[in-house]
């Protein structure tokens, strides 16, 4: 078995691989003030309700965007697995040709979902991950990451917008059911839900005519399926394509596994 870490902003998430494919998954919250113990017990934990002990663990790969959490999963995947992991990175064999001015600071994640899309639906392609920011990832036919766009995600526009606008309330998030809201609330609801939609629009639109090909979009992260529902640019939601992508990215590193 391997296991795929997948360390964001927010959540890690974690992909048990067994047999060449994802036999289940889970995920934490990325809280720095957690010791490594405190992760290596909930993950020991997670993995025993699926009757999975420590040793069935052969190799572990990590990609990550929060840097401050590297060390303590770093020292989980030793001390609690005894092994030492591959962390996603400058020099490792992805299987795509990543032309970027600087390619250490292409965020692993952009990377995992790259190689991920182009294992499973070949290219040209758009990749479009809705997280903490969302980030629209464009491959070409030649299998090379040509460059995206990085925007603010969902969430993290609706904590600004009621942070940063005093007489604006801070509110729960929900699809208004009208675009037009007849109170504050419902007025921010529909703000941040279309405006991050319109938004997603019309890069994918952009991108597109600067290409010059139609080509599969594919859409992964926590706000994937509400894109979805509102709009037609999205061919393919696919929630496991980062951890798929650590997955490939582990295989054409170890190929003994």
């Amino acid at each position: 078995m391997i296991l795929t870490i997948d360390i964001g902003n927010t959540n890690t998430k974690f992909g048990i691989y067994n047999n060449d494919k994802l036999a289940y998954s889970f995920r934490l919250s990325s809280r720095p003030t957690k010791t490594s113990d405190e992760y290596g017990v909930d993950i020991l934990t997670q993995l025993a309700r699926h009757q999975v002990q420590p040793k069935d663990i052969k190799g572990i790969i990590v990609g990550s965007v929060n840097p401050s959490l590297n060390f303590s999963y770093e020292r989980v995947c030793e001390y609690f697995f005894d092994i030492k992991p591959l962390f996603v990175g400058s020099g490792i064999k992805t299987g795509i040709d990543v032309k970027y001015d600087n390619p250490k600071n292409l965020g692993a994640d952009r990377i995992a979902d790259c190689v991920g899309a182009v294992h499973k639906y070949g290219s040209p392609l758009i990749v479009v991950d809705c997280g903490t920011a969302t980030a629209f990832n464009v491959v070409n036919s030649q299998r090379q990451f040509v460059g995206g766009v990085i925007s603010i995600g969902l969430n993290t526009s609706a904590e600004s917008l009621s942070k940063n606008a005093a007489k604006l309330p801070e509110f729960d998030f929900a699809i208004p059911s009208t675009v037009v809201g007849r109170n504050t609330i419902t007025n921010m609801q529909s703000g941040i839900v279309y405006g991050f939609v319109g938004a997603v629009e019309k890069i994918i639109e952009l991108i597109k005519i600067e290409i010059g090909i139609d080509c599969k979009v594919v859409a992964t992260g926590g706000q994937s399926e509400l894109l979805k529902q509102h709009s037609q640019v999205i061919d393919v939601i696919d929630r496991s394509l980062t951890l798929d992508g650590l997955y490939q990215i582990y295989l054409a590193n170890n190929a003994q596994y």
